[in-house]
């Protein structure tokens, strides 16, 4: 009985689970499941594993996209340049790594995306954060990374004036701020420098229109949220289960 599943921590939120039981029940693949396996340390996988030997991949979600990637014994070539992995395919005990945000994030940022879109903010420093520097760069896109901590290669959310946020007119939000149940909370940028020049996207899919986009919206910007990026990425997670190994 084939098992796939989902490993982070709250998993309160996830998609995946509901995604791919409807999908196993609606092709017919009863002997299928998916299951949710919230850790509350990346230390604990080794206990998912042994719990359950049937288990033939997973998707990696918060915190876990750059803890996870020493467990694994291959890495693909979006992994090793991103740094991150959110999908494993597992055969015999071996764990192949993959980076199914980057495509996801890619097909999707492309169906708004503007010629005058030239700079890019990228809100959160994390794993899904890497996956959207690397579409970025891909794109010759100029971003700046926007983050709470004291990092050189970051800027600080106190440090974006009127001007950068002008100047830079894509921004992404990578963090969870926004997300279910916390709805209530949004990025903390001047949305009055908003204008229907910019495109914000969220990755976040529930609500299906954070505080952040409504905010940008109401500004005038095209905006985005992570459902069908989320969709893309399950999808793209499916065909790598299923390739030939």
């Amino acid at each position: 009985m084939p098992l796939y599943g989902l490993i982070g921590y709250p998993l309160s939120h996830s998609f995946s689970k509901k995604y791919f039981n409807e999908k196993f029940e609606r092709e017919g693949l009863t002997d299928y499941r998916y299951e949710n396996f919230p850790i509350t340390s990346i230390d604990k996988l080794q206990e998912v594993f042994a719990a359950n030997p049937d288990l033939a991949g997973l998707n990696i979600t918060i915190p876990y996209k750059e803890q996870v990637l020493p467990f694994l014994h291959e890495q693909s070539e979006a992994v090793k340049q991103v740094g991150a992995c959110n999908c494993i395919k597992i055969v015999d005990g071996r764990l192949y790594g993959f980076n199914t945000d980057v495509i996801g994030f890619e097909q999707t940022l492309d169906t708004k995306l503007q010629p005058h879109h030239k700079k890019a903010l990228v809100l959160g420093s994390g794993g899904a954060s890497k996956a959207i520097q690397f579409v970025l760069m891909k794109k010759g896109i100029d971003f700046l990374v926007v983050s709470r901590g004291d990092n050189p290669l970051f800027i600080s959310y106190n440090r974006l004036t009127t001007e950068i946020l002008q100047e830079y007119t894509l921004i992404i939000n990578t963090t969870p701020i926004g997300m279910q149940p916390n709805k209530d909370v949004f990025p903390s940028i001047d949305y009055a420098a908003i204008s229907n020049r910019h495109y914000l996207y969220d990755l976040i899919y529930n609500p299906d229109k954070t505080l952040f986009l409504q905010k940008g919206e109401e500004m005038g910007a095209v905006i985005q949220n992570g459902a069908q990026m989320l969709i893309i990425q399950a999808d793209e997670s499916w065909k790598i289960w299923n390739s030939k190994k």
